[in-house]
């Protein structure tokens, strides 16, 4: 776990302030959670156009391990989400939730489905697709200079370094001259990692060169079949304590505790070994043998999967359903808000006939 945890530690770098809260957990016995610690839009741009993100929108579960806590307001919202924001005015928010609420109603019977909703959440991740690939292109000129429309190994690696505060003339000097990098260990860990990532974003024939589609699945593997088996791989490597690869529930809630310091840390911890327990006995571990095995995690990782999309809207249709009809109405969406946005409504009751 050393080698991806120096890629976690590098990637999280860029913003180091929202990381002091981590110190207070023993990160050598834990995995940072980056899940918590999503940079906005905007932040340390050039990196990101580098390095694959550790969070990938839509997905259940982050690079990492950890679980995105933020995937029923990802599939639920879809592009709309940074519309919520917790400072914008609650009337603004309601109005957007209403009309939402109205494009998932599509027989207007004023109550919510699971079918309908199963409809909305593919919608919301295939417009994470999109942006996704519109993203892709951009990124994928950054790191193609010469414009052929595919990045080698070499290529890459320079603007990579160069990221990282290297002089890109000078790197890119010594790599044709096959001279050796003086880079410190932890940076040579994290381009490590990101060569075996390479070699399978690398379709048949191998050639080291990355079409644009294959700097895609570098990035997103969630765009591709092998890729996603190759971050379930990953994933399973840095939780399976006995080799088996194979995950016990006390494998994917039980990684080595660091030392608590204080009751805002242990609370935390607490938090994270609830959701796991959870997450893991009623989803992911699909036929309750106690076990979930490769094939078992990819299916759960997988956005577009027809199947999970429907368990998923049954399962927020039952969090805010307080009359118990398998649907829901529009008076438990605003009540229930923040689950579905992030943001809080007050007042939903009273403002429901008005605006709707």
């Amino acid at each position: 776990m050393s080698s991806r945890r120096a890629f976690l530690r590098t990637a999280g770098s860029v913003c180091p302030s929202l990381l002091l809260l981590f110190l207070l957990l023993d990160v050598g016995a834990r995995p940072a959670n980056h899940s918590l610690l999503k940079e906005r839009p905007g932040d340390a741009r050039e990196e990101k156009e580098i390095l694959p993100p550790d969070h990938l929108n839509g997905v259940k579960m982050e690079l990492d391990g950890h679980l995105n806590r933020e995937f029923h307001q990802e599939v639920f919202l879809g592009k709309e989400r940074d519309a919520f924001d917790e400072d914008s005015q609650p009337r603004r928010n309601r109005r957007k939730l209403v009309a939402i609420f109205s494009k998932v109603d599509i027989n207007n019977d004023k109550k919510i489905s699971a079918k309908e909703m199963q409809r909305w959440i593919m919608e919301k991740t295939d417009e994470h697709f999109q942006e996704a690939v519109q993203e892709n292109k951009m990124h994928f000129r950054a790191v193609d200079p010469d414009g052929d429309g595919h990045v080698s190994w070499d290529e890459y690696k320079i603007k990579f370094l160069a990221s990282k505060g290297f002089d890109e003339k000078e790197m890119a000097e010594k790599i044709k001259n096959n001279e050796e990098l003086k880079i410190d260990e932890e940076t040579q860990e994290v381009l490590d990692n990101l060569k075996d990532r390479w070699y399978q974003a690398d379709n048949p024939p191998p050639d080291l060169l990355l079409s644009e589609q294959e700097f895609l699945s570098f990035l997103h593997p969630e765009h591709s079949r092998g890729m996603l088996h190759f971050m379930v791989q990953e994933i399973v490597r840095d939780l399976d304590q006995d080799g088996d690869k194979k995950l016990t529930l006390s494998e994917f809630i039980s990684l080595p505790v660091g030392t608590v310091e204080n009751q805002q840390a242990q609370d935390i911890d607490d938090d994270w070994v609830r959701d796991r327990r959870k997450e893991f006995q009623e989803v992911i571990d699909a036929n309750h043998d106690g076990i979930v095995t490769m094939e078992e995690l990819e299916e759960y990782m997988d956005p577009m999967n027809e199947h999970n999309a429907l368990n998923e809207a049954r399962q927020m249709i039952a969090v805010a359903d307080e009359n118990q009809n398998h649907h829901l109405e529009l008076e438990e969406i605003l009540k229930y808000s923040e689950y579905f946005t992030g943001s809080k409504l007050m007042d939903y009751a009273r403002n429901v006939h008005e605006e709707f």
